[in-house]
C-alpha cells in the first residue's frame, strides 16, 4: 500500500489566536476607557437622580413618623392633664366634704352623710367623665397613629415601586 502524503494547504492567512477576547491584552486600553466612561455615567446618574429621590423618600418618611410621634405625645400630655384635673377636682371635693363634716359633725350627722353621698356622686361622675375623656383621647391617638402609619406605608410603596396598595392591605401590613 502506498502511503498518503499528508495534506498541507498553504494559506495566506495568519494563524488565528484563540482565547477569551476580554483577556486579550491588546484591548485593555479601550476596555479601561469604556469602563471609566460607564462608571462615570452610572455614578452621575446615581448621584444626581437616584440619590436625591431616595433621600427625599427617607426624609418624608422620617418627617411623617416624627409627626405621628409628636401627635401621640401631645395626646398623652392631654390625657395626663385631664387625669391631673380629675385628681385635683376629686381632692377638692373630698376636702370640702371633710371640712363640712368637721364643722357640722356634732349637730348634723344625717346631713353630713347626705353631703358626703353627694360629693361621692359628683366625684364618681367627674371620674367617669375624666375616664371617658382619657379613653377617647387615647383611642383617637391610636387611630391617628394607625391611619398615619397606613397612609405612610401606601405612599412609600407607591413611591418606591409605583404599585398602588389598598388601604386594607396597608393596614394589615402595618398591624402585622
Amino acid at each position: 500500500m502506498a502511503e498518503e502524503a499528508p495534506h498541507t494547504a498553504a494559506t495566506t492567512e495568519a494563524p488565528h489566536q484563540g482565547g477569551f477576547p476580554p483577556f486579550d491584552t491588546t484591548t485593555f486600553p479601550s476596555q479601561l476607557f469604556w469602563l471609566a466612561v460607564t462608571f462615570a455615567f452610572l455614578f452621575t446618574v446615581l448621584w444626581k437622580v437616584a440619590g436625591p429621590r431616595i433621600n427625599s423618600a427617607i426624609t418624608g418618611r422620617r418627617r411623617a413618623i416624627n409627626g405621628a410621634i409628636a401627635g401621640a405625645n401631645a395626646a398623652r400630655g392631654e390625657a395626663e392633664a385631664a387625669e391631673a384635673a380629675y385628681r385635683t377636682a376629686l381632692a377638692g371635693a373630698r376636702a370640702r366634704a371633710s371640712a363640712l363634716a368637721e364643722e357640722n359633725r356634732q349637730a348634723m350627722n344625717a346631713e353630713i352623710a347626705k353631703a358626703k353621698a353627694e360629693a361621692d356622686a359628683r366625684a364618681a361622675a367627674a371620674m367617669a367623665e375624666a375616664d371617658a375623656r382619657i379613653a377617647a383621647t387615647r383611642d383617637a391617638a391610636k387611630a391617628n397613629v394607625s391611619i398615619a402609619a397606613r397612609d405612610t406605608a401606601i405612599a412609600i410603596v407607591a413611591h418606591l415601586t409605583g404599585d398602588q396598595v389598598s388601604p386594607e392591605d396597608a393596614a394589615t401590613a402595618v398591624e402585622g
